[in-house]
C-alpha cells in the first residue's frame, strides 16, 4: 500500500517536473525551472515521509485492537474452563447423592418386607388375604358413600332441573283452568212418543229412508227403546241428522220432500257453526293469519272427540299453556300458538284419509302455505317424529299434560284394571322383590323388596330399571312414579 502511494506521488511530481521544465524551456528560463524542480522534489519527500508515518501510526492501532480481542478472548476461555470444572463437581456430587438414595431404598424395602413378615405372623393372614379383606371393608365403607352421594345427587338434581320446570308448568297450569267434565257428541236423540217415531220411520220406511239419504247416516229406531241412535263415522254429517230430526219432530211435518229442505237448512246451520267454532278458537287464543281452509279443519273438532276428551277444547287448553310455556323457555310464540291449536286437525279427516293424524295436520299445514317450523311442530307432537326445535317440544309436552289432567279422558274400568295389573306385573318380573301395588290411580307403583337379596345401592338401580321397563313396554298419559321400598326389621321378644 505504501509503495502504490508513493509510485502516484512519484508520478505527479514527474509530471509536474515536466509540466514546469518544459514551461521554463520555452520562457528560456532554464535555471529557474531546475530550482522548482527540486522544490518539487523536496515537496514529495515530505510528502512520502508524512504518508509512511500515517502508515505506521494506522498498523500500531490495529496491532493493539487485535491484542485486546486476543485479551478477551483468553479471559472468555477461562471462565468456560472454571464453569465446566464446577459442572463436573456437581454432576460428580449428584450421582454420589443418587447412589446414596438408592441404597436408602433399598433399606426400606428391607424394612417394609420384614414388617409383612411379621404382621402376616401376628395376623395369620397372607398379603393376598389382608388385600382381599381389605378391599371387602373398602368396599363396604365406599357402598355407603355412594348411596348417600347418589341420593344427594338425585336430590340436587330434582331442586334445580325440576324447579325451573315446575314453576313454569304450574304457572301455566293455574292460569289455564277449564271445566273437568268432558263434552260429549249426542249420537242418540230421545223420542217423545211413539206416534213420533212411527211418523219419523213413515209409510213403509219412506220418510227415514229418505233422511238416511239426504244425511248419509245410519239411523236407528228400534234398538233403543224411547231413543233414536245415529251412526255415522263423520261427526259433521252425524251432526246434521241430529239437528234435522230434531227439527222435524219440532215442526211435526215429516215427509221426503220436507225432510231434504230441513236437511238442506241444517247442513247449512251447521257449515256456519263449524267456521265461527274455527275462528272463535283462533281469537281465543289469539292467533292470527291461518289459513281460512286451516279454520274450517279446526271448526270441525267441535264434534270430535278423543277418549271423551272434546278435541277442540282440548286444542284451546294446550295453547293457553304452550304460550305461557314458550314465552317463559324463550320460544316462538306465535310459532308454538299456532302449532298447537292446530295439531290435532287431521282428526277432522280421519274417516276420509288414510294416514295417521299428526302426520296429515302438517301435510295440510304445509298444503295451505304454512311455514316448516310449524308443520314440523304439528306433526312432532307424537313419539314416531323426532322433535327438533323448541316450539315442537312445547307441543308435545302441552298434549301429554292436557291429556294426563284428570277427568280428560275416560277409561273403561276393564282397561283401567288391566293397566293396574300391568304395572304390577312388570314390577313383580324383577328378582328380590316380595310385592308389588299399582296405587293412585296408576300413578305410582309400591315396590316392597326383599331387604336380604336387595342392598340400598341396588334398590336405586332397581327403581330405575323398573321405569324403564314400563316406558319401553306401557302406553299411559303424564307420568308414573316408581317408588322402592327396602327395610329391615330386628324383633325380639323380652321375658
Amino acid at each position: 500500500m505504501l509503495e502504490g502511494i508513493i509510485a502516484v506521488i512519484a508520478v505527479l511530481v514527474g509530471v509536474g517536473g515536466t509540466v514546469v521544465y518544459e514551461k521554463r524551456q520555452q520562457t528560456g528560463g532554464k535555471l529557474k525551472a531546475e530550482k522548482e524542480i527540486a522544490a518539487a522534489k523536496t515537496k514529495a519527500s515530505d510528502i512520502i515521509l508524512k504518508a509512511k508515518d500515517e502508515v505506521l501510526e494506522l498498523e500500531n492501532e490495529r496491532r493493539n485492537e487485535w491484542k485486546k480481542t486476543e485479551n478477551r478472548l483468553a479471559d472468555r476461555e477461562t471462565t468456560l474452563d472454571r464453569k465446566i470444572d464446577e459442572l463436573d463437581k456437581r454432576s460428580e456430587k449428584l450421582r454420589a447423592e443418587e447412589r446414596d438414595l438408592e441404597s436408602l431404598k433399598g433399606e426400606i424395602r428391607d424394612i417394609r418386607t420384614k414388617q409383612q413378615d411379621k404382621l402376616e405372623k401376628i395376623s395369620k393372614l397372607s398379603k393376598t388375604d389382608a388385600a382381599e379383606k381389605l378391599m371387602q371393608m373398602t368396599e363396604r365403607d365406599i357402598k355407603q358413600d355412594m348411596v348417600g352421594l347418589i341420593n344427594k345427587l338425585q336430590n340436587d338434581a330434582k331442586e334445580t332441573a325440576e324447579d325451573a320446570a315446575q314453576t313454569i308448568l304450574v304457572t301455566a297450569m293455574e292460569r289455564m283452568s277449564s271445566a273437568v267434565a268432558a263434552e260429549r257428541t249426542v249420537t242418540a236423540i230421545k223420542l217423545t212418543d211413539d206416534e213420533m217415531k212411527g211418523r219419523i220411520i213413515g209409510k213403509e220406511g219412506r220418510n227415514i229412508q229418505a233422511l238416511q239419504r239426504a244425511t248419509g247416516v245410519d239411523i236407528l229406531v228400534d234398538d233403543t227403546p224411547g231413543m233414536i241412535v245415529l251412526s255415522s263415522f263423520d261427526p259433521i254429517r252425524r251432526q246434521i241428522a241430529r239437528m234435522s230430526l230434531e227439527l222435524l219432530m219440532k215442526d211435526g211435518r215429516i215427509h221426503p220432500g220436507r225432510i231434504e229442505e230441513v236437511v238442506a237448512k241444517a247442513e247449512i246451520e251447521i257449515n256456519k257453526e263449524v267456521d265461527r267454532a274455527g275462528e272463535d278458537a283462533a281469537r281465543e287464543v289469539g292467533v292470527v293469519g291461518i289459513p281460512k281452509e286451516m279454520l274450517r279443519l279446526l271448526g270441525e273438532l267441535k264434534y270430535r272427540t278423543s277418549y271423551g276428551q272434546n278435541v277442540l277444547r282440548h286444542s284451546i287448553e294446550m295453547t293457553h299453556m304452550a304460550g305461557l310455556i314458550a314465552e317463559e323457555i324463550g320460544a316462538d310464540v306465535r310459532i308454538t300458538k299456532i302449532a298447537t291449536i292446530l295439531h290435532d286437525v287431521g282428526k277432522a279427516v280421519t274417516h276420509k284419509m288414510e294416514g295417521k293424524h299428526h302426520h296429515l295436520s302438517g301435510e295440510f299445514a304445509r298444503k295451505y302455505g304454512m311455514s316448516e317450523e310449524i308443520a314440523h311442530a304439528i306433526e312432532a307432537h307424537h313419539d314416531d317424529v323426532e322433535a327438533t326445535t323448541p316450539e315442537a317440544l312445547v307441543v308435545r309436552v302441552c298434549d301429554a299434560l292436557s291429556a294426563a289432567r284428570p277427568g280428560a279422558r275416560n277409561i273403561s274400568a276393564e282397561n283401567f284394571t288391566e293397566r293396574m295389573r300391568d304395572l304390577e306385573n312388570i314390577a313383580l318380573g324383577f328378582n328380590g322383590i316380595d310385592k308389588a301395588y299399582a296405587i293412585s290411580a296408576g300413578r305410582e307403583v309400591r315396590v316392597i323388596v326383599s331387604p336380604q337379596a336387595i342392598d340400598d345401592l341396588s334398590a336405586i338401580k332397581l327403581a330405575r330399571d323398573i321405569a324403564i321397563k314400563i316406558e319401553s313396554t306401557m302406553q299411559y298419559p303424564g307420568t308414573i312414579k316408581v317408588n322402592v321400598i327396602r327395610e329391615t326389621r330386628a324383633i325380639e321378644f323380652a321375658k
